[in-house]
């Protein structure tokens, strides 16, 4: 008997999600590939890989192939897919694979190419492009295909994609390269700088997680950071207060909320009087930083609703997008 398989990816800069038609994450790993530089073979994929950054010997590099939304190394993504896609599938062999993909919305021609043709040498037959804002506010349960107006902010890894949609389009829309990488960029200059402390990326990611905030919050707490001294080379370490990371994260959180801004001044007023009805979702990875969807609503003066499965909103807004093709 001969198989198909349809699967939704939400192909991110800092994890990849599958989906099947049902809606069910399958797989979420870190968009991470682990190779041997002298034999050019991919050694690990995902989770495995991303505990290889920065303790690899020199014989093998653990590096993300995906930058800023976009594909950065074409060989790798598609390494990364077709490990992620078999995986995905039991380990069975199907005869067709269809997959709806997202990319940002701002992406060029050229880069919409790349994404195909990269989930296409990954194994899939037919191959659907959707932006990264449709999928989140499908994953969301707005009503896109409605003549209403939907907001949606989706923050992932490595973009911030703001969009206004209705009738099944996107009517306005912003995209930054500003994300949750870019939080963790920016905790990382700041110890360098200010303490001479060098860390890696998943040690400025903990600190994001456990002390960071956009806003005061209850149970403030400092905790020890450690790493390597930049001045003699030595092991140190520092301490760091939830105010510091506050004042650190300042600035690309503003830029977000000025994304905000300059989208909501370009919708249309029948669009904005359905916004101030129903109130605009907050979506993405990032979309979790602590006191963020409270001053959103200080700052835009509207209701922000962040969705119970809103990290995993664009994956399961690919599987939607799959179940309405198939109709």
């Amino acid at each position: 008997m001969l198989f198909s398989r349809d699967i939704g990816i939400d192909l991110g800069t800092s994890n990849t999600k599958v989906a099947d038609r049902r809606g069910h994450i399958v797989i979420n790993e870190p968009s991470v590939v682990a190779v041997d530089v002298r034999t050019k073979r991919v050694l690990a994929t995902g989770k495995e890989a991303k505990q290889m950054i920065g303790k690899t010997p020199g014989s093998i590099v653990a590096v993300r192939p995906m930058k800023d939304g976009v594909i950065a190394d074409f060989d790798m993504t598609a390494d990364m897919l077709h490990d992620f896609m078999y995986r995905s599938s039991g380990r069975n062999i199907f005869t067709k694979t269809r997959v709806v993909i997202c990319v940002p919305s701002d992406v060029t021609e050229v880069e919409r190419r790349a994404v195909e043709d990269a989930v296409r040498s990954a194994g899939a037959q037919e191959v659907e492009l959707i932006e990264t804002s449709m999928a989140a506010a499908l994953g969301a349960g707005l009503p896109v295909y409605e003549p209403t107006g939907s907001m949606i902010i989706d923050i992932g890894g490595g973009t911030s994609d703001v969009a206004v949609l209705s009738l099944g389009g996107i009517a306005c829309c912003k995209s930054i390269k500003v994300g949750g990488e870019t939080m963790d960029d920016a905790i990382a200059s700041y110890l360098r700088k200010s303490h001479n402390l060098l860390i890696g990326e998943r040690t400025a990611e903990d600190i994001k997680l456990k002390i960071g905030s956009a806003m005061e919050y209850d149970g403030e707490a400092a905790m020890e950071v450690r790493g390597r001294n930049l001045v003699d080379g030595l092991p140190a370490s520092v301490e760091v207060t939830s105010a510091d990371i506050r004042a650190v994260l300042a600035e690309p959180v503003s830029q977000i909320i000025a994304a905000v801004r300059e989208t909501l001044e370009v919708t249309l007023p029948e669009l904005s009087a359905d916004i101030i009805d129903r109130g605009v979702y907050l979506t993405g990875g990032a979309s979790q930083l602590r006191g963020l969807r409270e001053l959103l609503e200080q700052e835009i003066g509207l209701p922000v609703i962040v969705p119970d499965n809103a990290v995993d909103c664009v994956a399961v807004g690919t599987s939607i997008k799959l179940r309405r093709a198939n109709k």
